[in-house]
């Protein structure tokens, strides 16, 4: 974090609206740039908080974005009358990291009852991946499709044979893209060029990538 970041921060939790407001119109164009542009690196790639990145996937998306953890990430209007929510899983990894994106994501502290709700709610699910902040690719599909609801199915059967148990939940249950692209349903949303995809291979699993390069458009 850069020192006049760092300093606008301080003012702004432990000062006053007029001393952060003069201090702000005592900088330059540039120098505001700067720490905007350093302000956005550091929230974007926040491995505590994935705000920034599920927003920015539930609105390319072109869902409305509603905050707060529970719940669903996003809705938009449905012509049928009922609004269709989605479900937003954006992944971050780092260049020359060991994680690598696999066009998954996980459900945190889950139960048989969300699983059900998510099915009567025939949810959207989107997917995205991000490499330091970059996004390179938003897939959606439907959450009611059979090979990814089984393997959600599976995973709590495992963790909850006789069923929900109150205070007690499957902590991380997780997809990845085997369990969708074969969806006729199946879209990318967003995905960026060959071009610009072959930048970022080594961040991309083999198999994912032979699927992305497959759906991605020339420059």
């Amino acid at each position: 974090m850069n020192k006049e970041l760092s300093e606008i921060i301080n003012i702004y939790a432990t000062g006053t609206s007029k001393e952060l407001n003069e201090y702000l119109l005592g900088k330059s164009k540039n120098n505001l740039m700067g720490v905007l542009t350093d302000l956005i690196t550091i929230y974007i790639n926040d491995k505590n908080s994935s705000t920034l990145r599920e927003y920015l996937t539930v609105t390319i998306a072109g869902y409305n974005h509603t905050e707060g953890k529970i719940g669903y990430n996003g809705y938009k209007q449905n012509v049928y009358g009922k609004p269709i929510m989605c479900e937003a899983k954006p992944k971050n990894v780092r260049n020359g990291g060991k994680r690598k994106l696999n066009g998954g994501g996980n459900f945190t502290d889950y139960t048989h009852k969300r699983f059900e709700r998510d099915l009567k709610e025939k949810v959207h699910m989107i997917a995205s991946g991000f490499v330091d902040g970059k996004l390179i690719y938003i897939i959606e599909f439907p959450f009611v499709y059979k090979a990814f609801t089984e393997k959600l199915s599976k995973q709590l059967e495992r963790r909850f044979p006789k069923g929900d148990v109150t205070g007690q939940f499957l902590r991380s249950a997780n997809f990845d893209y085997r369990d969708y692209i074969y969806c006729e349903k199946t879209k990318a949303v967003f995905l960026l060029s060959k071009s610009d995809l072959e930048k970022y291979r080594e961040n991309i699993v083999k198999g994912f990538y032979k699927f992305l390069d497959g759906i991605s458009s020339d420059d």
